[in-house]
């Protein structure tokens, strides 16, 4: 097909525009797993080039068709170079709406978040990585609910199994994940977070262990044993001393046991 012979002047129809007859609203309607380099900051101020999948939606009116999903991706185009911090991610998420005509709607996005750590005694460096998600939630009313989720593996090790052994103790890997929801955008640091679940912990994690490190992991989980009931119970308790601008939050914890067939769960979760 010859391009030149296109007519580009030609009536295109606005098919989505339309009314529908089913009179059926959708609640939530955009786009999922478009994967974006993605600069994130923080309260820490530290500026973080990352890889980010993210989804967004918004609400669908019974009366309308079908969403502009040309338009979530003009957005994406528009912030994907900035340093997006939480209080961007809101704005960002008010936009998404005017752009789209909607009256509340969703935007998502999860990330490998680095930090580099120095191990216990050979003071050895390496990066650790955390899973990351940040959700901002729109409404027309200009108002935003922001909440992070971060995932934390850790180590727990068993009292019980300490306290009827002769010698050792089972330990396993854990996983610690926080859902928290912010009053608002003000003294956000993932770190924090972090740091304070790895330290309510048996004992945390490093990349790179050289032998001495070994032994004082071994030891330092021994002296520290933690049920999974623990794990949970004690890090809301820091949670709720330490951070005051916490709207909600949900805490759970993840033993994947080395000497059963089955993982062993704990949750808490408070709303304020």
């Amino acid at each position: 097909m010859d391009i030149n012979k296109i007519n580009t002047n030609s009536v295109i129809p606005d098919i989505q525009s339309l009314v529908d007859a089913r009179k059926i609203p959708i609640k939530r309607v955009g786009i999922r797993n478009i994967c974006l380099p993605t600069n994130i900051s923080d309260a820490s101020s530290i500026i973080q080039n990352t890889i980010a999948n993210w989804t967004m939606t918004v609400s669908l009116s019974e009366n309308d068709k079908g969403t502009h999903m040309s338009r979530f991706i003009v957005l994406l185009e528009n912030y994907r170079t900035k340093i997006l911090t939480p209080a961007l991610f809101g704005s960002m998420s008010l936009e998404m709406l005017t752009l789209l005509n909607a009256i509340n709607g969703d935007i998502s996005l999860s990330f490998p978040f680095f930090i580099e750590k120095t191990a216990p005694v050979s003071k050895s460096k390496s990066l650790m990585d955390y899973k990351v998600e940040w959700i901002v939630r729109a409404t027309e009313k200009i108002k935003t609910e922001f909440e992070l989720i971060i995932q934390i593996p850790v180590t727990s090790l068993c009292p019980c199994s300490k306290a009827i052994s002769s010698y050792g103790a089972h330990n396993q890997r854990s996983n610690i994940t926080i859902s928290l929801v912010f009053n608002d955008y003000s003294d956000i640091k993932m770190s924090d977070f972090i740091v304070l679940a790895e330290k309510e912990s048996s004992c945390e994690l490093w990349s790179l262990l050289k032998r001495p490190d070994e032994k004082y992991v071994t030891e330092y989980a021994y002296e520290n044993p933690k049920f999974v009931e623990d794990l949970v119970r004690d890090l809301a308790a820091s949670i709720d001393k330490k951070f005051l601008n916490i709207k909600k939050y949900r805490i759970e914890a993840e033993n994947f046991e080395s000497i059963h067939n089955h993982s062993a769960y704990a949750m808490v979760e408070k709303s304020v």
